[in-house]
């Protein structure tokens, strides 16, 4: 390896282990090749809060020791805790509050109305993060059919890290956490947790069983076999370079139902061959249409 590549990184706060220019690269290289996540340097600082705390724990005295651990034949378990280290997760609840909108007012009606007749409805939270998202969207679909469990009505919530995934299955949240939900959905879909110090809240058993949570990698194996009539996938790909969002939208293609519509993030927009099958319906908010190129 160059000298250059083990030059000591200049930022300020890297006093407690060695933390180089190559030990960056390396550990950037492992996530994007792991999770199709691109770090640039400009990321150095982020990298060493978050996996300092692995040195911290393991004992390690530099970023290089802690490379060659994630990288030998027994490292696969510190690598996972790694890349769930490093995985962005801010999240609230009905964050990008116009998505919910749309899907309350112009979506869900109608998929509600063929449930009653017999018929699946299926929504995905691609990257769902600790559970705020899917579980809005189960809201959503309450607040218009209170009886919504008595139908095939079923969210996937997906996310590569699986301590997020963790307190999503929990349904669990502190009383800022819940702020952002509607006064009159959170007085029926939530109890306070008695005791709590936190002053928390649990989501109702009507809310949690719409929700099944599910660790997945985008950039790894899909096990989904059905169509989707709608998908959010916000503030996710924002962290991928266009090669690999271009195949994550084109992978997400054939998963959309006719007519279905695919919801990302406010940064974020449809790249690829994927473009030519999408509409634009309102702000990032695309409709899947028949013709073009798949």
């Amino acid at each position: 390896m160059s000298t250059a590549a083990r030059r000591p990184l200049p930022e300020q706060g890297f006093a407690e282990f060695a933390f180089t220019t190559g030990d960056f690269e390396t550990i950037a290289k492992t996530l994007y090749d792991e999770t199709g996540i691109h770090l640039p340097p400009t990321k150095a600082t982020l990298v060493y809060s978050r996996i300092g705390k692995r040195l911290r724990a393991l004992g390690l005295e530099s970023f290089r020791d802690y490379c060659a651990l994630v990288g030998g034949a027994t490292g696969s378990a510190e690598k996972a805790l790694m890349l769930a280290a490093l995985t962005t997760n801010v999240t609230r609840f009905f964050r990008e509050p116009h998505h919910f909108a749309h899907l309350r007012d112009q979506l869900l009606p109608g998929l509600l109305e063929a449930a009653q007749r017999g018929q699946r409805v299926r929504i995905w939270s691609a990257g769902c993060s600790s559970g705020q998202e899917p579980y809005s969207i189960a809201l959503a679909i309450l607040s218009l059919a209170p009886d919504a469990r008595a139908y095939d009505i079923r969210i996937l919530a997906s996310d590569i890290n699986p301590h997020v995934v963790a307190v999503g299955r929990r349904g669990v949240y502190s009383a800022e956490e819940v702020a952002g939900v509607p006064v009159e959905l959170r007085r029926t879909w939530m109890e306070a947790v008695e005791g709590s110090v936190r002053g928390e809240f649990r989501l109702d058993d009507a809310v949690r069983g719409l929700v099944s949570f599910r660790e997945l990698n985008l950039m790894g194996q899909w096990p989904m076999r059905g169509t989707f009539d709608a998908i959010f996938c916000r503030n996710v790909v924002i962290y991928f370079d266009e090669a690999a969002q271009a195949r994550i939208w084109s992978r997400m293609l054939p998963l959309i139902a006719a007519g279905g519509f695919l919801y990302v993030g406010h940064a974020e927009q449809i790249v690829g061959p994927a473009v030519q099958r999408f509409k634009v319906e309102g702000t990032t908010t695309y409709r899947k249409i028949a013709g073009g190129r798949p």
